[in-house]
């Protein structure tokens, strides 16, 4: 089994900063994408970065130059740089992995989320 907690929401003006970690424990024998998602009150939840283990990353446009993703795949964790952040970036950050437990079992997993809010 594996887990995944992240860290680092909070309460941030506008303008402000944010990092927030996932780190992935348990079972694990490598971790292809890692990714973060949020979900906003009333809103579905959507994409924000994602980032394959070799580093190739992608974007929501919503976040493009103000959002950084980065791993460390010896951690087994993923990070988040938020900057100039935004009232509507508050929501709930979630981290997901794609992982390889052994015996061709690759699995997706998921984070209890994370609060960000953003006040203007």
């Amino acid at each position: 089994q594996v887990q995944l907690v992240e860290s680092g929401g909070g309460l941030v003006q506008a303008g402000g900063s944010l990092r927030l970690s996932c780190v992935a424990s348990g079972s694990i024998f490598s971790i292809s994408s890692m990714a973060w998602h949020r979900q906003a009150p009333g809103k579905e939840r959507e994409l924000v970065a994602a980032i394959m283990r070799g580093g190739s990353t992608n974007y929501a446009d919503s976040v493009k130059g103000r959002f950084t993703i980065s791993r460390d795949n010896a951690k087994n964790t993923a990070y988040l740089q938020m900057n100039s952040l935004q009232p509507e970036d508050t929501a709930v950050y979630y981290c997901s992995m794609a992982v390889y437990g052994g015996n061709f079992d690759w699995q997706s997993y998921w984070g209890p989320g994370t609060q960000v809010t953003v006040s203007s």
